[in-house]
Formats: C-alpha cells, sequence, structure tokens
C-alpha cells in the first residue's frame, strides 16, 4: 500500500513538473510576443497590395505601430478590382479578433455583413484612403483620407497662377479628362478643380461672373450657353478605362485651337494626356506658345512629363501619413477614445521640387 502510495506521488510531481514546463514555455512564447508586440492589435486591409502608393500607406502604418508599440498586420487584395478576395481578407481579420480594424473598402455594398459583424463584436473600423463609403452607422468611427474636393481646388489655383498670365480678350477653353465620374474620389478631384476654376476665372475682369460654361458631362455641366461664355471647361471621361479610350479622349481636347490648359485628375488622366501629345506633335509645355498641364498623382509618365517641362506640376496625395494616421486612429478607438477624421493632405509638386527628400517619399510609381 505504501509503494503505491509513493507511486502516486511519484506520478503526480512528475505531472505536476510537466505541466509547470509546459506553462513556462507558453509563457515565455507569449510573454515574448507581448513585450514585442505591446497593446493595441491592428488588422489593416487596404484596397491593394503590388502598387508603390499601398507600399508608401504602408510603410507609414508600420511608423505608426512601432511608435505605439502596436501589433499590426497589413494586406491587400491582388489590386483594386478584386473585391472578393478582399472580402476573404476582412473576414479573416475580424476573426482574429482584433482591437482595430482599419479598412479602405472595394466595395462597401459587397462588405456590409463582414462589417455589421465587426461592429457586433465591438471591433471599432477606422476607414483609410478612399475609407467605407456608405458604411453602417456606427460602424467606422473616423476616416483617414485626402480631401480630395480641396485637393482638386490646389490643382486649379496652381495652374491659374500661369494661365492668369495668358487670358487675353477672347474665348479660351481648359480641358479635363477624368477617368470616370463614379469613383467618390476621382469624382470630387474632377468636382474640386472645376469648381475652384469657375471662381477664379469668374474673378477675372477679363471673364466675369456667369461667363464660364462648364460642358462634356451631365453631372458637371452649368446653365452657361457657349455663345455667352468667354471661358469654357470641357470634361470628357472615356468610355472604358483602357489607354486607347484614354487618349482618343485627351486628343479631341488638345486638338482644339482655344485650348489653353488641360488638368489630369487621377495617374489615368494625366497619363492619357500624355500619350495625346506624344501622337499629336508636342502641344504641352510651359512655354507661351503650349497648352499648360497639370495633373494629380505621380505616375513614371507623370513624373518624366514633370522634371522635362512637359507638365507644369501635380497634385500628390500623402500615403505614407494615410498609412500613419490610420494606425494612430485604430489604436485611439480601441482605447475607446473619441475620435474624428483627418485630412491627410497633399503636395504640389514641380521641377523644381520633385526630387527634395519631403517630394520624393510621396511619389509612387
Amino acid at each position: 500500500m505504501k509503494k503505491k502510495t509513493m507511486g502516486i506521488l511519484l506520478m503526480s510531481t512528475v505531472a505536476i513538473t510537466l505541466l509547470a514546463a509546459c506553462s513556462g514555455e507558453k509563457g515565455k512564447e507569449e510573454g515574448s510576443k507581448e513585450s514585442k508586440d505591446g497593446g493595441a492589435k491592428v488588422e489593416v486591409v487596404a484596397k491593394g497590395f503590388q502598387h508603390d502608393f499601398w507600399k508608401a500607406v504602408q510603410s507609414g502604418a508600420k511608423k505608426a505601430a512601432e511608435e505605439d508599440n502596436v501589433t499590426m498586420n497589413f494586406v491587400g487584395p491582388k489590386d483594386e478590382t478584386a473585391i472578393a478576395e478582399q472580402l476573404e481578407m476582412l473576414n479573416n481579420a475580424i476573426n482574429k479578433n482584433p482591437d482595430a480594424i482599419a479598412l479602405a473598402a472595394l466595395d462597401t455594398e459587397a462588405e456590409l455583413d463582414a462589417i455589421e459583424t465587426a461592429k457586433s463584436k465591438d471591433i471599432p473600423i477606422i476607414g483609410f484612403d478612399s475609407g467605407v463609403p456608405d458604411a453602417p452607422e456606427g460602424a467606422v468611427k473616423a476616416t483617414a483620407s485626402t480631401d480630395n474636393n480641396k485637393a482638386g481646388a490646389i490643382a486649379a489655383e496652381n495652374l491659374y497662377k500661369e494661365l492668369e498670365k495668358r487670358i487675353e480678350d477672347k474665348t479660351f477653353r481648359i480641358g479635363v479628362v477624368s477617368q470616370e465620374v463614379n469613383s467618390l474620389s476621382i469624382s470630387q478631384r474632377t468636382g474640386g478643380f472645376i469648381e475652384k476654376m469657375v471662381e477664379l476665372l469668374e474673378s477675372n475682369e477679363k471673364i466675369g461672373k456667369g461667363k464660364v460654361q462648364v460642358t462634356g458631362h451631365d453631372k458637371f455641366k452649368n446653365s452657361v450657353k457657349e455663345k455667352d461664355a468667354k471661358a469654357i471647361i470641357e470634361l470628357r471621361v472615356p468610355a472604358e478605362v483602357t489607354d486607347a479610350a484614354g487618349k482618343t479622349e485627351a486628343s479631341a481636347l488638345l486638338e482644339k485651337k482655344d485650348l489653353l490648359a488641360i488638368y489630369g485628375s487621377n495617374e489615368y488622366g494625366a497619363k492619357s494626356i500624355i500619350n495625346a501629345n506624344d501622337g499629336l506633335g508636342d502641344r504641352i509645355g510651359v512655354e507661351d506658345d503650349k497648352i499648360l498641364a497639370v495633373g494629380f498623382d505621380s505616375g513614371a509618365l507623370q513624373q518624366d512629363a514633370i522634371r522635362n517641362g512637359k507638365f507644369l506640376g501635380s497634385v500628390t496625395q500623402n500615403p505614407v501619413k494615410i498609412g500613419y494616421e490610420s494606425v494612430k486612429l485604430a489604436v485611439k478607438a480601441s482605447k475607446g477614445e473619441k475620435v474624428t477624421d483627418v485630412d491627410t493632405g497633399v503636395e504640389w509638386y514641380t521641377k523644381e521640387n520633385i526630387d527634395k527628400d519631403d517630394i520624393q517619399e510621396l511619389l509612387y510609381e
């Protein structure tokens, strides 16, 4: 009986020792992770991953995560048409029960169930870039993004500084090439440009109030008749998003004899202008006899056009700050702190500043 009791005690001792050892190993693993990662765990779901823009967003997110000692996981689908892939990533993020999620939704409607699930689990969502438009009330706590209306206006203001010198007592035209009119961000960049340019032109004594016609698309056209206009802003939107279609619309504008300036409201629009110009014998440039051209974003062709004097300048978003602020907001929201939208700003870049460090980190191809 005594031997049996001793055997049981010995087995119990071994079991306790093994249990303690296992607990110690697990605790070490979790402890090292806790020590390395810190408090909040944030999942970031972008609209893409391969494009340099998203890599810049990721670098800003990493910087914020390091500052706040946060575990941050950054994912994105192969491209900005892969809605099903992004939805799967969002569901995976929710299943990890993070403290917060930062989301740039490709299609809010397709992700409504997932967003509702996150809301039911009290996982705050922070929108970034184009955000999560039309999300269920209360699901998205704040958004870190570019004020695209203001950004479009900045393009108009910088173009007008040069355009003003060329305005004479005769009717002239300003062209706008927009990839589409349905995307909120691109539509706002187009609308912001047009609205500010109308304001600036109407303030010019050679033009006057009610003398600027906006034409080319029903979404933006105004009631001013061409016969009454001293300035015309003509918007061109391709029927399909292909290089050939964009080039066709830009060419239609560049071929007009009264065209003084042209604007591309995103990389596609700017590239369309450049491609059209190459086929028309070099009509754009900063010289007095050329058409002034400005753009938005920073594709390789666009950057080259600025360096070689074909483009006056372009507006670039601040993708690094977009990523940085989205994680900062996510951390605050995870703590239950009140958060509000953050305008991540834009920069105007030209031949003179394109190679400066503070501009270079914002440019993407």
